[in-house]
């Protein structure tokens, strides 16, 4: 006879109903009160990375928001952001006035795999406050395996994935349920399996799904910016597992509402809708 999977088993289908509110904003309201995040990556080359995150905090309502980079992409950070406070780093010695000053950290996006990528991700990792960790953060911590702290979100692609369980990337596509799962167990973690049909899995074997999103959204840059969206959430209270449902879902609707325009959608068209997506969802004022 066939088993019956037990409903705790099916995902959580997310929604505007099921997803979390942030609180509204009382008047006496001032930036200390929204979290400070930290974006930490833009190696040589791929310096735009950290201000696709860094912008997607801003818009989401983080109160400060900072970037720790190669110090050859201060000039153009500042002249496209000036609203983030914009370190260059050389080395990790330099990350150690900042991570402390930060209440939730992103690191990752740009970071490359080289010897300045690895120190500094080394430097995060020690820092015990929420971290939101993806792309070559992903990628070094499948090459040597690190400790993330309580109340982390981690955000692979399903290759990323892959090289973090040791197994394909078509076995991972074969069952992402059970993927998703073993990421967030292995890494005390909640674990958002990005593609088609997002999956959001806890620790504790929670699973949501999203079902949002558009073909359109198939294109560089965007997971950079769901990362600064969900360290947004974090730096404003919400839980992990609450931080990453809300995020998922307000990423994909900003994408779906933008993908009707069909093909050439930019990363940084993001972020201006999922502001207005936040506002409608969970308004400003209390």
């Amino acid at each position: 006879m066939p088993q019956t999977k037990h409903p705790s088993h099916a995902p959580q289908l997310l929604s505007s109903v099921t997803v979390a509110h942030l609180p509204g904003r009382p008047a006496h309201a001032h930036k200390g009160d929204f979290g400070h995040v930290l974006v930490v990556g833009g190696d040589l080359g791929t310096g735009g990375a950290v201000l696709l995150s860094a912008e997607a905090a801003l818009r989401c309502g983080a109160g400060l928001v900072s970037v720790a980079t190669r110090p050859e992409h201060v000039a153009a950070s500042l002249a496209r952001l000036p609203e983030v406070m914009c370190l260059g780093v050389v080395s990790a010695n330099q990350l150690m006035g900042p991570l402390e000053r930060a209440s939730v950290l992103v690191v990752g996006p740009g970071l490359g795999q080289a010897a300045w990528g690895r120190s500094l991700l080394s430097a995060v990792a020690n820092a015990e406050r929420p971290q939101v960790w993806d792309a070559d953060a992903l990628n070094l911590l499948a090459r040597a395996p690190l400790a993330l702290p309580s109340g982390s979100i981690l955000t692979p692609h399903p290759g990323e994935a892959a090289r973090l369980l040791g197994i394909s990337t078509e076995a991972v596509q074969a069952d992402r349920p059970g993927a998703a799962r073993k990421l967030a167990r292995r890494h005390n973690s909640v674990c958002v399996l990005k593609g088609a049909g997002t999956l959001v899995a806890g620790p504790s074997g929670q699973l949501a799904l999203c079902e949002r999103g558009h073909p359109a959204m198939a294109g560089a840059g965007l997971g950079d910016v769901l990362a600064g969206v969900l360290a947004a959430l974090l730096a404003q209270g919400l839980d992990a597992w609450s931080a990453a449902c809300l995020g998922v879902w307000l990423h994909a609707c900003a994408g779906e509402r933008l993908g009707v325009k069909g093909r050439g959608l930019a990363a940084s068209d993001l972020a201006p809708v999922i502001r207005e997506l936040l506002e409608e969802h969970s308004a400003c004022l209390a």
